[in-house]
């Protein structure tokens, strides 16, 4: 008998991907088991007696938005439920792995950004108790990402450094409670990003009246949740992505690292 796969639920919604381009990076991994659901079915699955027949969720969504042509998105309010309901995920130690868009996900939940490690905003918001100006994206960056920890398990058989095509952004990382992996060697500044506020109001690919702040050039990293070990890796916009080896090996190790024994040890030792 071979070993047990690991049962993981993808969950997405609310940002356009290539579906099969995207799940073909799940294809090509043997050790996992997964099943897709969408929003808004998915927030069913967080009910514990639903989430104990999966090892890990993946999160690739970005719930809790209503988009508007030409102006701001409504900020919706999760539901008391969903709150109650991954409340209780994480003190019982459920793996999460984050990835991209998800860092957008539920705006007007303070406390989900805080699971996650940052927060990528379409428009100005109150964050830590501090005003904070939207955050930027850039499309088709071809740059390189350095390994800031080369025994952590995520980073498992990644070169030092390696390079991808691939969308980044200038978003909200809240350093102090995060522990880095991955950096980029761009230069996360306002020049090169377009603000996403401009980009919903239909201005695409501008940067006018947006002095952003330099921001943090981590882009993979882990945190403790309760007693839940959390991955976030901010690669994964597009089919180039997708289909880079290193950024495969990246998903496949935070989810084997999210499932394991020591990671859930780890995360409990808070």
């Amino acid at each position: 008998m071979g070993a047990e796969r690991t049962r993981v639920l993808l969950i997405t919604k609310g940002h356009p991907f290539d579906y099969n381009a995207f799940f073909a990076v799940f294809d090509a991994t043997p050790e996992i088991d997964w099943t897709h659901v969408e929003h808004p079915a998915a927030q069913q699955f967080f009910a514990p007696e639903l989430a104990r027949d999966y090892d890990v969720f993946v999160l690739y969504d970005m719930p809790g938005l209503t988009f508007h042509e030409g102006e701001p998105p409504s900020l919706l309010e999760p539901p008391a439920r969903l709150r109650a309901n991954l409340a209780a995920l994480l003190a019982a130690g459920k793996g999460m792995v984050f990835l991209h868009h998800a860092l957008a996900g539920w705006p007007a939940w303070p406390e989900y950004g805080e699971l996650i490690g940052g927060r990528f905003l379409y428009q100005p918001a109150r964050v830590r108790g501090e005003e904070r100006l939207d955050s930027g994206y850039r499309h088709d960056v071809t740059h390189t990402i350095r390994v800031l920890d080369p025994v952590h398990p995520i980073t498992r058989g990644l070169p030092a450094a390696f390079t991808i095509t691939d969308e980044l952004y200038l978003a909200e990382v809240f350093e102090d409670s995060v522990i880095p992996l991955l950096a980029s060697d761009y230069a996360f500044v306002a020049d090169n990003f377009h603000s996403a506020d401009h980009a919903v109001r239909g201005r695409m690919f501008c940067n006018d009246d947006w002095p952003h702040p330099p921001g943090s050039p981590l882009i993979g990293w882990v945190r403790r949740a309760g007693r839940s070990p959390v991955a976030y890796l901010q690669c994964g916009d597009a089919p180039g992505a997708y289909a880079n080896e290193h950024y495969r090996r990246l998903v496949a190790n935070a989810i084997a690292w999210a499932a394991s024994p020591e990671a859930h040890t780890w995360a409990r030792a808070a």
